[in-house]
């Protein structure tokens, strides 16, 4: 019998109440996950907090108590109902496994998993059932820029049929974690002080990456994967049509993880989709332009009836009034704001729409607590 198929709750701590990990509690996710978990419906027992061993001993505050945080060990996630993983894809692969094998449904917020068939990629607002099937014990969680539109997109197809998408994303720092942040901060530093000093740059080919450079030292222009700098190359004053790792035909690993995350969570195998996956200097909360193909006839006034009602969206669509989703709107809120819903010009199936999303919480910590909270409800 899997995990959690008998009760829900199945350890619990004295009140009665299921236990809940959060692995990776101190990461730019764990850090969203523990500001949820004290905002939204009490419906844990202890919540447990652990991180790799360098963080052992540290206090995190969650539900207003301080919480020292533990090393991720087998030992840690004994006695675990609910586990929810934000951690990297080399750790999420190591240990969910254990977790799950010490009797915790695993939540799991890496790309370790999502697309193996006994793992159920889950949406709540779309596909929440399928967190009853879980034969690993272990549920997925898509990846942030699949998260900042499906919802959107999932509702959009229940009406009319969805047929093929092609996307272009604008993708904040923070996907790549602190040191994501960190890069950009570094280098809007250098260059701000290379301005400073009367250098013009973007006047010449390379003036921005050498500006970088020499502010910061060879390490800020090393290509993507250094842990220093995780961007392709200098984001600063730049726009950066790379993210993830280069995958066969030209595309990146990011833009095909797109295109099988919206395919499984819409169980829609044969979608046509087509991504281009684009890092930009913002922070917080990611955008994505969309051209969205249906079976039938779309018009803008029932796409906004749609959106308006669709759990999860916000409609902004009143762009003669300035009215429409920008990433300062939207970073620090739950929803997918959607705008920009325009009818195609050659396509009566086709509608044009520029979605936005908090990476940080929809795009990955708010996801996996709404899944957390459907395996125990």
């Amino acid at each position: 019998m899997t995990p959690f198929a008998r009760t829900v709750g199945r350890a619990g701590d004295r009140t009665g109440r299921p236990v809940l990990a959060v692995v990776g509690a101190t990461g730019a996710v764990g850090t969203v996950l523990l500001s949820l978990l004290s905002e939204r419906a009490d419906v844990w027992g202890e919540i447990r907090l652990i991180a790799s061993p360098r963080w052992a001993g540290r206090v995190r505050e969650v539900r207003g108590e301080d919480v020292s945080v533990r090393a991720l060990n087998e030992e840690a996630l004994k006695g675990v109902d609910v586990a929810l993983f934000a951690v990297p894809d080399e750790v999420a692969a190591e240990w969910v496994p254990v977790a799950a094998s010490n009797g915790a449904v695993v939540v799991d917020g890496s790309r370790a998993f999502r697309m193996d068939e006994d793992v159920p990629l889950v949406v709540p607002e779309l596909n929440g059932h399928a967190v009853r099937s879980r034969p690993k014990g272990i549920i997925a969680s898509p990846g942030c820029t699949t998260l900042s539109m499906i919802v959107a997109m999932g509702a959009l197809h229940a009406e009319w049929g969805l047929e093929e998408l092609i996307v272009s994303s604008y993708e904040a720092v923070s996907a790549a974690g602190r040191t994501g942040v960190e890069a950009l901060r570094g280098q809007l530093a250098a260059l701000t002080s290379a301005d400073a000093a009367g250098a013009e740059l973007g006047r010449h080919p390379g003036d921005i990456r050498r500006a970088v450079a020499d502010g910061l030292g060879s390490v800020a222009a090393a290509p993507s994967g250094d842990p220093a700098n995780p961007h392709a190359t200098p984001v600063a004053y730049n726009v950066v049509p790379f993210t993830g790792e280069m995958a066969e035909g030209g595309w990146t690993s990011d833009e095909l993880t797109v295109r099988e995350e919206l395919r499984k969570v819409l169980a829609l195998p044969e979608l046509r989709v087509a991504a281009t996956c684009v890092r930009v200097p913002v922070l917080t909360a990611h955008s994505v332009s969309v051209h969205a193909r249906f079976a039938h006839e779309v018009s803008v006034a029932e796409a906004h009836a749609i959106l308006a009602n669709a759990p999860g969206v916000v409609l902004c669509d009143d762009p003669a009034q300035g009215d429409f989703p920008t990433p300062a709107d939207v970073a620090g809120t739950d929803p997918t704001w959607a705008g920009r819903v325009r009818q195609s010009l050659d396509d009566p199936c086709a509608l044009e729409l520029f979605v936005c999303a908090d990476n940080l919480r929809k795009g990955a910590a708010l996801n996996m607590a709404q899944i957390a909270e459907r395996v125990v409800a």
